[in-house]
């Protein structure tokens, strides 16, 4: 298993944000948890999931080639139904660790990674600031359009398969906070 590469996109930095954005972004636990411990009303929107295609700055924390078949999940977290986090969940599509996992309806992962899988290892949070052309920028920007959006990335091994987590911040997420 290839480590996850360290190019000019994803950096162990985050980008230079307001404090109580930067905290979010930083979260070394569950953003899930986070979220709902400010008493907000908090859900899971499932977008969509399913067969999808393994992106550019995905391929090698994967181990799979550039536009290879990934099975994957995009949701929406919301606070009082106002869209904060728009995510995307990627793993391998013949994957018998992760597809029980994704297969998950409304619940949100985070619950899971973060204390349903002891045997669970996590890589490092990485951080990037996506914008313009970036698939994921461009999923969002159809749920609240923005310049560019303050994102992390996790990479987590299940009985050596890897699923990767990326999380996008949205504008709305700053008034909660």
């Amino acid at each position: 298993m290839r480590a996850m590469v360290n190019d000019a996109l994803w950096r162990a930095a985050p980008p230079a944000l307001p404090d109580s954005l930067q905290d979010c972004l930083t979260e070394p636990a569950s953003l899930s948890l986070r979220l709902q411990a400010g008493g907000r009303r908090f859900a899971v929107t499932v977008l969509s999931q399913g067969e999808d295609r393994v992106q550019a700055d995905e391929a090698e924390a994967l181990d799979l080639a550039e536009g290879e078949p990934v099975y994957a999940r995009h949701v929406l977290l919301t606070l009082d139904d106002a869209p904060v986090v728009f995510a995307r969940s990627a793993a391998r599509p013949d994957c018998p660790a992760w597809l029980p996992v994704l297969r998950r309806g409304s619940r949100s992962l985070g619950l899971t990674l973060f204390g349903e899988l002891p045997e669970l290892v996590r890589d490092p949070l990485r951080y990037a600031l996506l914008a313009g052309g970036h698939p994921l920028a461009a999923a969002a920007g159809r749920v609240q359009p923005a310049a560019g959006y303050p994102a992390r990335r996790c990479r987590f091994l299940l009985g050596g398969s890897p699923l990767l987590l990326t999380e996008l911040f949205l504008p709305a997420l700053e008034d909660f906070l």
